[in-house]
């Protein structure tokens, strides 16, 4: 398939910018457990929350559940939830064609 037509339709462009976001997040996260492990420098928390807010929650997620990494960290675990949350909500309200219509003029 050719990329100038992948990318022109929003809802492929949305779909690849999620899959490649929450790989990297996952990615990180994983990255930040081996220097946990040997003790090199870490990942920020901070850096870690800004891919969850970006769209990479659910890879943080489950690096949080599968790498059992940052399971107890308070207030990250918190952050990451309220993050997951909001996206869920934000999402939900998208799916609602009056506010999906406010938002689509808005960006128009």
């Amino acid at each position: 398939m050719d990329t100038a037509v992948l990318f022109a339709d929003p809802v492929s462009t949305a779909a690849i910018y999620v899959i490649m976001i929450n790989w990297i997040g996952f990615l990180v996260f994983a990255w930040d457990k081996y220097c946990s492990q040997n003790g090199m420098w870490r990942v920020k928390e901070q850096t870690l929350l800004s891919l969850a807010a970006v769209g990479g929650s659910v890879g943080l997620i489950l690096g949080k559940k599968i790498l059992n990494h940052k399971t107890r960290k308070e207030p990250f675990k918190t952050y990451l939830s309220s993050i997951f949350v909001i996206q869920v909500i934000l999402m939900v309200a998208m799916g609602i064609p009056g506010i999906r219509e406010f938002v689509r003029s808005i960006f128009q």
